[in-house]
C-alpha cells in the first residue's frame, strides 16, 4: 500500500512552503539540506511544522490545495494555519 504524505515547513521567519511527497524523510532531507533550487532553497524553509499521512495522491493533492487555501486566508500565520489543519486533532504535529 502506498503512502502519501501533505505536509507544511516554515522559516525561521514564518514563511510557509506546503508540499506532498511520496517520501516525507527524503523530501524534509531535500528542503533542509537545499538540494533543490527553488521556494525553499531561497525563503530558507526548514522545519517541519505539520504533516499528515494518507493512501490515496489524489486525496493527498486535494488536502494540500486544501491547506494552500487555508494559508492564504490565515495570511502565513503558521500557529494559525497548522491550528485550522489540525480543528482540535493533535495529529502530524512535529
Amino acid at each position: 500500500m502506498n503512502q502519501y504524505y501533505v505536509y507544511i515547513m516554515s522559516s525561521h521567519h514564518g514563511t510557509l512552503y506546503i508540499g506532498m511527497t511520496n517520501d516525507l524523510y527524503r523530501r524534509t532531507y531535500e528542503h533542509r539540506h537545499k538540494l533543490v533550487p527553488g521556494f525553499t532553497q531561497k525563503y530558507n524553509v526548514t522545519k517541519l511544522v505539520y504533516y499528515e499521512e494518507t493512501s490515496s495522491v489524489e486525496s493527498a493533492i486535494t488536502r494540500e490545495k486544501q491547506i494552500i487555501r487555508m494559508a492564504q486566508k490565515q495570511e502565513g500565520r503558521v500557529g494559525g494555519i497548522v491550528e485550522s489543519v489540525l480543528g482540535g486533532l493533535g495529529r502530524g504535529l512535529v
